[in-house]
This record gives C-alpha cells, sequence and structure tokens, in this order.
C-alpha cells in the first residue's frame, strides 16, 4: 500500500496545490486521483501564472478573447474557471461518494480587494455563479477585512476557502465568521449545509525564523503551530455551539494544512507531510511533494489533541526571542502583498501573451 493510500486511511485528505491545463489535458491529474488517493485541489496566482506562462497550452483560448474582448483581470478568470471546471468534473465522482465532504477545487478573489469587504462579497458571488460548479471554494483570505466577506459569503450559500491564516488565533477567528454565517442561514430558514474549509500556512514560519534560531530548533516552529491548529479545530468540533448546528444540518468547517512542501534543502522532503498527519484534516501539496510522499513517505502517528508538545515547542522558541503572536500577524500581512505581487505579474503575463498572440 502506498503511503498517499495510508494516510487516505488514516482520514486526511490529500489535496493537489498545483493546476495546469497539460496536467488536465495528457491524464496527470486523473493519475494522481487514481494512483496517488489525491480528492481535491487548490490553486493561487503563482500556480496560474507559471501555467500560463509555461507554453502554449492557453493560447488558443486568449486569442480567442480578442484585443478588447475582456479586461485582463477578466480574461484571467475566463482561463482558470475553464481549467478549473474541468478538474471539478474529475472530483465530481468523489464528491458524490464522500456527500460534499471532499472532491473540491478552490479559485481564489482578486487579492487587490483584501482589504475591500464588499467588492470581495461581490466577486465571490460572481465568481461562484459563473463557475457553475457544486464542488467548487472561493478562496477568501481571514484578514480584519475578509472576516466579514467570509461571514457573508457563508450566508449567501457559497462554499469558501479561508486562505491565508497563519495560527490557531487566526483559525478561530475564521471559524468564527463561518459559524455567524451559518447561524444566520438557521435563523432564516435556510439550508445551513455550507461547506467551508480553513487554511494554516505551515512552512512559512520555518521560512521567517531560520536564521535566528539554534540549529535544534530549525524545521520545528510549523508543526508546532500546525498542532496547535489543530487542537483548536478538534475543541471546535467538539464545542456545544457546533454540536447545536449539526442537529440543523451544518456542516463543520474542516482544517486544511497548505504551504507543506519543505523550503529547507536540508530537511527532508516529505518533513510537514509526515508530522501533520490528522484525521478529519486536509493537506494540500505541490507535485513534488506529492510524488516523494507516494514514494517514500512514512505514516506513523497522528497529532495529538493536547497540545502540550507543541506549548512546549513554542515555549523554546519564545525564549530564542520568537514572539509567535507578532509573527503570525506579520506573517498574514507579508502573505497578503506577496499576494498582490504575485497577482500582478499574473495578469503581466496574460497581458504579454495577449501581445504576442496579436502580433502573431
Amino acid at each position: 500500500m502506498k503511503p498517499t493510500e495510508q494516510l487516505h486511511d488514516l482520514g486526511q485528505s490529500l489535496w493537489l496545490d498545483n493546476i495546469t491545463r497539460t496536467m488536465l489535458g495528457d491524464g496527470t491529474l486523473g493519475t494522481y486521483i487514481e494512483g496517488l488517493s489525491v480528492t481535491g485541489l487548490t490553486s493561487n496566482p503563482t500556480i496560474f501564472d507559471k501555467a500560463i506562462s509555461a507554453g502554449d497550452a492557453y493560447d488558443e483560448q486568449i486569442s480567442a478573447a480578442g484585443p478588447g474582448a475582456a479586461s485582463t483581470e477578466e480574461l484571467f478568470f475566463e482561463l482558470a474557471l475553464a481549467d478549473l471546471r474541468d478538474a471539478a468534473d474529475l472530483f465530481a465522482p468523489t464528491h458524490q461518494r464522500t456527500g460534499a465532504v471532499d472532491g473540491w477545487v478552490s479559485l481564489e478573489v482578486s487579492p487587490l480587494l483584501a482589504d475591500d469587504t464588499a467588492a470581495t462579497i461581490d466577486q465571490a458571488r460572481r465568481l461562484h455563479a459563473a463557475a457553475g460548479r457544486d464542488n467548487l471554494f472561493i478562496k477568501i483570505p481571514g484578514t480584519e477585512a475578509g472576516l466579514p466577506a467570509i461571514e457573508e459569503s457563508i450566508f449567501a450559500g457559497i462554499p469558501i476557502n479561508v486562505t491565508l491564516l497563519f495560527s490557531a488565533d487566526q483559525y478561530v477567528a475564521a471559524a468564527e465568521a463561518y459559524l455567524r454565517g451559518i447561524e444566520r442561514r438557521v435563523e432564516a430558514g435556510l439550508d445551513p449545509g455550507v461547506s467551508s474549509v480553513a487554511s494554516v500556512f505551515i512552512s512559512r514560519w520555518d521560512v521567517a525564523v531560520a536564521d535566528q534560531v539554534p540549529a535544534e530548533l530549525r524545521n520545528r516552529l510549523g508543526i508546532a503551530v500546525g498542532g496547535l491548529a489543530y487542537c483548536a479545530y478538534r475543541r471546535q468540533l467538539g464545542s456545544q455551539r457546533l454540536q447545536r448546528l449539526f442537529n440543523e444540518g451544518a456542516r463543520p468547517q474542516r482544517l486544511l494544512f497548505a504551504s507543506t512542501g519543505t523550503k529547507d534543502p536540508d530537511a527532508s522532503d516529505t518533513l510537514y507531510t509526515e508530522a501533520l498527519a490528522a484525521p478529519f484534516t486536509i493537506n494540500t501539496m505541490p507535485e513534488p511533494t506529492l510524488r516523494a510522499f507516494a514514494d517514500h513517505g512514512e505514516v506513523g502517528e497522528s497529532l495529538p489533541t493536547d497540545g502540550e508538545a507543541a506549548e512546549e515547542t513554542l515555549a523554546e522558541f519564545a525564549t530564542t526571542g520568537v514572539d509567535v503572536g507578532a509573527l503570525a500577524a506579520r506573517l498574514q500581512e507579508e502573505g497578503k502583498q506577496s499576494f498582490d505581487e504575485s497577482w500582478k505579474d499574473l495578469l503581466s503575463s496574460i497581458e504579454s501573451e495577449r501581445e504576442r498572440l496579436g502580433a502573431a
């Protein structure tokens, strides 16, 4: 049995953090679904930028749009939705078999809207309607402006992937926004069965502190933060508030571990996948990590639910001057800025392709 299948049997969903039109067309994604237990997919601006710039797979659709048929941003969403509809169709059997627990794909709203609640709500609604697929999440950042947009979108019945979460506290704030949206649906007599996931980023923690901690602490902070987020998630699942909503037909917002590719070349390429094995969670990983884990990964004990070891690790980091709360806020802000830059690079790449094809 492959390690990926073992991890799936433990109860963790394996999602691919990548999408390209080529992998959809040549059967690669289908192979991952059939052979490596992949049950979902996430995307982001950087992923699409690489995909669109890599070859000629998108040339026909870009050419067909014409030089003035749509804004560059509108053209991007047309390109992305074409890919994500195809991916959603591949995952449709999983979505149906699991009762909508699994089999999801994700599309992000414009990162430039991260500080604009109303515009985020409007774009989330329009993108989900345009997708025309039940198993497509709209990604909204769990920032100060994003939280009310998450609540409103959930209340509107739109499945949401909350992105850019970096700590247990930020996860709890996202979970609260989700619960408020569901409670409002119950009060309004609407179906509370609206799906959501909350994505906690892992590897960026270790990159941020790599140069300021001793060797024995390297590559341990992200795992500890993930462990505390998992404890908060388990408390949420067992809370009376959520149990009451379950009784009304609500779904739990699942915890997703994101940014789980190892950044340190001296560390194991399966570091985060092995350390963050936990039932009823999701790990979305880049292709190299997925392949590495399928080849030589090991599935051991699942994450503990008491958080004791994670707290001890954070205490060790505190002695080196690492302020986890302040760093979480900084990482979220830096993540927001990074997504902004990636978005601008993506639109620039599409515009360059548009000009090249128009000249040709």
